[in-house]
């Protein structure tokens, strides 16, 4: 949403029965994405509204990979199993600490799960099949199956 808000080009809007508010096309600063999740082709009118009532402190700029690697960070250190968007989110967050005052409290949340992103580039560098170590590893624990 970031690009399509900071580009200060206004979204046109149109009636749909009866009610003024919908898109009435796609944002001409609109640009695909692998932020899954982020930012459709158009700026909501809630959105629009927020932004004017300037009830933001800041708008922070999250390019792909930044989401990408923050996810990939977020599964290896801290075990948290997301998508591109909810990395993103978090590479925001962590944005926003980096400015924020000392003893600030920062909240970001991550409602997603990454097992619908398996095919995305979000895996693209992660192996499709176990390596002698993992496989080791995976013997190490007993399982026993009982029926």
């Amino acid at each position: 949403m970031a690009p399509l808000v900071t580009s200060g080009v206004e979204q046109e809007r149109k009636e749909v029965m009866g009610l003024f508010g919908a898109p009435a096309g796609a944002h001409p600063a609109w640009k695909p994405h692998p932020i899954q999740g982020w930012t459709p082709n158009f700026i909501p009118k809630v959105c629009d509204a927020g932004l004017k009532a300037k009830t933001h402190d800041s708008i922070e700029l999250v390019s792909g990979k930044e989401g990408i690697d923050t996810a990939l960070r977020l599964m290896r250190e801290e075990g948290i199993f997301c998508g591109t968007s909810g990395g993103a989110t978090m590479a925001a967050a962590l944005k926003v600490c980096a400015k924020a005052p000392k003893g600030s409290v920062v909240l970001c949340m991550i409602p997603d799960t990454a097992e619908r992103y398996l095919s995305t580039p979000l895996f693209a560098e992660v192996e499709e099949k176990m390596t002698a170590e993992e496989i080791e590893l995976g013997k190490s624990t007993e399982t026993k199956t009982e029926f």
